[in-house]
Order: C-alpha cells, then structure tokens, then sequence
C-alpha cells in the first residue's frame, strides 16, 4: 500500500498508509492529522491546504482553475500549494510528503 508522510508545523513528521483513490484530506481525517477540510472536498474554501515537497510537486496533476481560485485565499501560499481534496492517491505517488500550514483560513465559519 502507497505510504504519505505529514509533516506538522512543528516539524513532526507522521508517516501513514494512503490507500488508492482516496485524497490527502480523506487520509489525513482516517489518521487524526490536523488539516480541517470545512467544505468535506467540494472546493468551497482553502482549509485542506497542503505544502506539497519539490520532489513531488511536478509529479501531481496540474490544479484545476476552481482549485487555484481556492488556493488564493490560503494562508501561507507557496509555490508547491495544493488543496489536499484535491490530491488523490495513486500508486506513483507513494511517499508523498505534505507539510501542514502553520494556520488556515476557514470563510466558512460566521
């Protein structure tokens, strides 16, 4: 089974079992890793924001235009971005490594 490796803001690294198909947001719910995911995928916010590593980042599809829209509005942007929703697991991408934003912005909530 394809292996992700989290890593949280305080440098913590959780390596885990990505079983194929489901999406970073989806593994990291089944493992208690702290990325939120308000929407639950319908890329309506930006809460499931991962950093994804240069290693892998050319290796994922490209993000669509809605999911680059949602990404405007995450904190701590960077060049290797992504929305965790939006990655789904593939045997190509096992150990994958993702970094947690140190905060997010959730336009969900009132």
């Amino acid at each position: 089974m394809p292996k992700i490796t989290f890593v949280t803001p305080d440098g913590t690294r959780k390596e885990v079992d990505a079983p194929e198909g489901l999406s970073v947001m989806e593994i990291a719910h089944k493992n208690d890793i702290d990325l939120e995911g308000a929407c639950e995928g319908a890329l309506a916010c930006s809460t499931c924001h991962v950093i994804v590593s240069d290693d892998w980042f050319g290796k994922l599809d490209e993000a669509t235009e809605e999911e680059e829209d949602m990404l405007d509005l995450a904190f701590g942007l960077t060049h290797t971005s992504r929305l965790g929703c939006q990655i789904k697991i593939t045997p190509e991408l096992d150990g994958l490594t993702v970094t947690l934003p140190s905060s997010t912005r959730n336009m969900m909530v009132d």
